[in-house]
């Protein structure tokens, strides 16, 4: 059973949990190409390295002095300037933080540069899958069930990703989680009355109610859940035996019910056409006799042995 998820407010959950309004949005930090930084840098440590080797050759102290200080300046501005570069692949992101605030994400693949006196945290943007534990819970009958889910979920704002929860992966796994149990517990595994949700009998409700959960519970941490599904569904071991009765011992009333409904229909077709050609006059008497037997015949489990009458219809 699955279910991609784009809730609408028509659809939330009533009893979803409220988390708190977050913090900081994402919004793109300012960087410019990394191949100009790049050749600057290299051609700053090329200046260095000349201004360092011809200081070696200046034979007047004051001159060589200055000429090495300037050089070894140059060289560490040089590669200072060049810790700003960074290489995002595609599917990734790079938060950036300046003096512990939050400057903006780097979403553009490529060499880019930035102030090399921020810090960027690299966050994977690329599609996930989370898959459950087998969890026991009991449903709302109190019976013990096993089930497990997969959720696919993406980073969509890598700002409340990386400031609003500790982890996000484990903030993902542990909520997934929640929000199964708390599914499984609202639902029986199979409704006893028609009306009634199930976690088997209505597969694409329950899937949607899942998704609409996990929406509201990983919504903070700026994850964007695309699909989930049920992956195992089924009764606990020690009590499978017993349902797997139970659902026998329906399936033959049902099937008993359909039998009855056509015998009784054939019943009536057969008296409406002896009436109708007038093949034999019948009392009530006979008529209810007749009606019997066809009953017996027409929903016994073995075939009837017929008996012959010898004699006349009323001995």
């Amino acid at each position: 059973m699955s279910s991609t998820h784009e809730p609408s407010p028509a659809t939330t959950a009533s009893d979803a949990p409220e988390m708190p309004a977050p913090q900081v949005r994402e919004f793109p930090a300012r960087s410019i190409k990394g191949g100009l930084a790049l050749l600057l840098g290299l051609l700053g440590l090329l200046v260095a390295a000349g201004l360092v080797a011809s200081g070696a050759a200046v034979t007047a102290t004051g001159a060589k002095a200055a000429l090495i200080v300037v050089g070894i300046l140059i060289g560490i501005a040089a590669l200072l300037a060049m810790s700003g570069l960074n290489m995002v692949a595609p599917g990734e992101a790079r938060v950036v933080q300046l003096f512990g605030r939050y400057r903006g994400t780097i979403r553009e693949d490529g060499l880019r540069w930035v102030n090399p006196l921020t810090s960027r945290q690299k966050i994977s943007t690329r599609v996930r899958n989370h898959e459950t534990a087998v969890l026991k819970v009991n449903d709302a009958y109190g019976n013990p069930i096993e089930l497990a889910a997969v959720v696919v979920w993406k980073v969509q704002d890598t700002a409340q990703a990386s400031f609003e929860v500790d982890n996000y992966l484990e903030f993902v796994s542990t909520q997934t989680e929640a929000a199964v149990r708390h599914i499984a517990i609202e639902y029986p595994y199979d409704a006893h009355d028609e009306e009634g949700l199930s976690l088997r009998g209505n597969a694409e409700e329950i899937t949607e109610k899942l998704a609409v959960e996990l929406h509201a519970r990983v919504d903070a941490a700026g994850v964007r859940i695309i699909e989930s599904r049920f992956t195992h569904l089924a009764y606990a071991p020690e009590i499978a035996s017993a349902m797997l009765q139970r659902q026998q011992a329906g399936a033959v009333v049902a099937a008993r019910r359909e039998i009855v409904n056509g015998a009784v229909g054939m019943v009536e077709a057969a008296l409406s056409r002896i009436a109708e050609q007038d093949i034999v006059e019948l009392d009530e008497e006979r008529k209810a006799a007749m009606v019997s037997n066809l009953m017996v015949v027409l929903c016994g489990d073995r075939a009837p042995q017929p008996v012959l009458n010898a004699g006349t219809l009323y001995q």
